[in-house]
């Protein structure tokens, strides 16, 4: 009954991350819309209005419409759901690194090497989470020009490292860590029984650092494991 009880406990974890992701993309969805592909077509009606006028601007038309296609079709990337299932975990974050890119948020770049383990895709609901959470405190809170991440696959574990060069924070300010969700990171880190370092000082950046084991434990054991 533990067993199950536990089991259940872990599911619903899982399902409740699921949910999160998917508000955390539809939000992303809008603010791209309205920040991004939104002005991009008012500039195009500007664009068609001063053409009226001077024949020679219409190219101008045709590259602003011509960059609004493509960023409605890399926004679509997100709202396609067969789409997202077809990634892997290190495109998945590529896809969230080009979005700010795009959005001019931060200047963002990832690296990594070829994947060599097939993770399990509960275990990388989690780790997607983790990031997520994340990049958007580095966005919100961080206020820093540059992010770079890196995600390196070895034979026996995962390691993914992000760091940002914003403001920084004191790491033993209990409020602060409450404040931008700092203990979900922990907590979800725990949940998979991945290892989930923060480090940061102010004026010197946020660095994350976490490490999955292939197999260090199977998903029952660690299923039993949640309280």
């Amino acid at each position: 009954m533990q067993q199950q009880e536990a089991q259940k406990k872990f599911e619903t974890a899982i399902a409740e991350t699921q949910i999160e992701i998917r508000e955390e993309t539809l939000r992303n969805i809008s603010w791209e819309l309205h920040d991004n592909i939104g002005q991009l077509l008012t500039l195009a009606k500007i664009q068609v209005n001063i053409a009226q006028d001077d024949p020679s601007k219409l190219q101008e038309v045709t590259d602003t419409i011509t960059k609004s296609l493509t960023e409605l079709r890399a926004l679509s990337k997100l709202i396609n759901p067969d789409a997202i299932k077809s990634l892997n975990l290190t495109e998945a974050i590529t896809l969230e690194i080009e979005r700010f890119n795009r959005m001019q948020f931060i200047k963002a770049t990832i690296k990594s090497n070829n994947e060599i383990e097939i993770l399990d895709d509960k275990v990388e609901i989690i780790i997607f989470r983790i990031l997520q959470e994340f990049f958007t405190n580095t966005i919100k809170h961080s206020k820093a020009s540059n992010l770079n991440v890196d995600v390196h696959y070895d034979k026996d574990k995962i390691v993914i490292h992000a760091i940002d060069d914003g403001v920084g924070f004191n790491t033993k300010n209990s409020n602060t860590q409450q404040g931008i969700g700092l203990s979900n990171i922990q907590n979800r880190g725990k949940l998979i029984d991945a290892e989930v370092k923060l480090e940061s000082e102010e004026g010197k950046g946020t660095a994350l650092t976490l490490t999955y084991y292939y197999n260090k434990k199977s998903l029952t054991s660690l299923e039993s494991e949640v309280d």
